[in-house]
């Protein structure tokens, strides 16, 4: 029988399982842009950005692609979020009229852009492609 349930069967008996009332502690390693500082956190080497916002559905999907992405590419390019209605000045200044619009800026310039949700794959390739040396 599938499911999640704190019972379980074992011999013809119900044994009651406890989870550990423990507080789970999430570490991050995306950043929060906003129009104070986005300009100088995306100055300097490769950095993803997602432009979302929390009410769009497509933006929930994209929200723990985004984690995993930061996480795979801690040491090696910036990933960051930018909240379009809180911080409108930044998606004006790249045109965001779709969300969630994800920005790939090298040395504070766009060198890439996608409108809807992209898979983790995808995004991590185009961060490597730009952080590699061309040859």
């Amino acid at each position: 029988m599938g499911g999640c349930s704190n019972e379980q069967e074992e011999k013809g008996n119900v044994v009651k399982t406890r989870k550990k009332d423990e507080k789970a502690t999430k570490q991050t390693h995306e950043l929060t842009l906003t129009d104070s500082n986005f300009a100088k956190e995306t100055s300097k080497g490769v950095v993803l950005v997602d432009f979302y916002a929390p009410w769009c559905g497509p933006c929930r999907t994209q929200g723990p692609i985004i984690a995993k992405v930061a996480a795979a590419m801690v040491g090696q390019a910036t990933v960051g979020k930018c909240n379009v209605d809180e911080e409108p000045k930044s998606a004006k200044r790249f045109g965001v009229r779709s969300i969630p619009t994800l920005l790939v800026l090298k040395d504070g310039k766009e060198v890439e852009r996608f409108v809807g949700a992209q898979s983790e794959a995808e995004l991590i390739a185009v961060l490597k492609r730009h952080i590699e040396p061309k040859q």
